[in-house]
């Protein structure tokens, strides 16, 4: 059973917003109310997803004065996401704050304990100011994620992943792309960012996802996107296969973009050969790694910063792959391009 997502129909960036103050909630509650009644969700799910809209918006407001933003997702298998993310202090102490009736500012207490309970996934990350160590952001970030369909994928293919695609002033045209298949005990990739931005770059990354189904290795579906793309713009690409049975990591690429591997207590930082496919560039990087229990593999487009590291995000790496995808997304990412990231982990 082969599953293959593509970016541009998958993953959407539905609503972002400040969250100011409390009168933020009045247009989430809105628009969040036309998206679950659009997608034919439960009146229950409804109500539950409104409950922990409230809960989100009152942490930003109450605990870090209103420097924060919610956005809505829409993501692979029928998946609906809410993410929010602030600049306070963080939090000292996740599972104390998680207790119904712990509180820091005179208030009941029940936020976090209630996103807990009425989401079908949460997930929480905080990284506190520390002057010792080099950050690139502090506050919490809080994923809450709704299944509108009973079966989770997910947990049975033994692979997770996480995707974040936004185009240039969230417009209506994207060059960035990510097509994704799991095949058993395969799962491919291949991430493409489209010269330039606007329609031309789009169509450069369009009806490509065959590639991961035709061919074997991520250097033949590089090679055969090079044919394809001779008369369009043109794109950079990384191409990516994690085999578990071999518990191998196989990538090759061309041009300005970057991967990032986290293997046990390694990481490194992987740079791929100049070039634009279609048009000139050199043989593609190729790289085979070897993989234990675990291992997180990054790959982003240009408009994701490459200046950070785990130094950066203490204890991010080992949080849920969707969850690093959209703190990496809204904090490194450049306000001056399309931009995207896919996190694929295992273990």
């Amino acid at each position: 059973m082969s599953d293959i997502f593509d970016s541009a129909q998958d993953c959407k960036l539905l609503f972002n917003s400040a969250t100011p103050s409390e009168s933020s909630l009045i247009l989430l509650r809105s628009k969040l109310s036309a998206i679950t009644q659009r997608l034919g969700v439960s009146e229950l799910k409804q109500e539950n997803m409104l409950l922990v809209a409230s809960e989100l918006v009152s942490n930003n407001v109450k605990h870090a004065g209103g420097r924060g933003m919610v956005q809505l997702w829409k993501q692979p298998g029928r998946v609906l996401d809410m993410f929010s993310l602030d600049y306070g202090p963080g939090i000292t102490n996740l599972a104390t704050a998680e207790e119904d009736g712990y509180s820091t500012v005179s208030t009941l207490g029940k936020g976090l304990g209630a996103i807990r309970r009425l989401s079908d996934e949460s997930y929480i990350y905080s990284q506190q100011v520390r002057p010792d160590q080099p950050k690139k952001w502090s506050g919490t970030v809080v994923l809450t994620r709704f299944h509108l369909d009973q079966e989770n994928k997910e947990a049975k293919s033994g692979f997770k992943f996480g995707l974040y695609s936004r185009s240039l002033s969230d417009e209506r045209y994207n060059g960035d792309r990510i097509y994704l298949q799991r095949l058993g005990k395969v799962m491919r990739w291949l991430h493409l960012d489209g010269l330039g931005h606007g329609e031309e770059a789009q169509a450069a990354t369009a009806d490509l996802a065959n590639h991961l189904v035709n061919y074997e290795s991520p250097q033949a579906i590089l090679e055969t996107v090079d044919r394809q793309l001779i008369h369009t713009r043109g794109a950079v690409a990384i191409a990516g296969e994690i085999d578990l049975a071999k518990c191998s990591l196989n990538l090759s690429g061309v041009g300005d973009m970057h991967a990032h591997l986290f293997d046990r207590d390694q990481v490194q930082h992987i740079a791929f050969s100049p070039g634009i496919l279609g048009r000139e560039h050199r043989t593609a990087t190729a790289m085979q790694f070897d993989f234990g229990k675990k291992i997180i593999v990054i790959t982003a487009s240009d408009g994701i910063r490459r200046n950070w590291s785990n130094a950066n995000f203490v204890g991010l790496f080992s949080q849920h792959p969707q969850l690093i995808a959209y703190t990496l997304g809204n904090i490194m990412g450049r306000i001056s391009d399309d931009q995207s990231i896919c996190v694929c982990t295992i273990g």
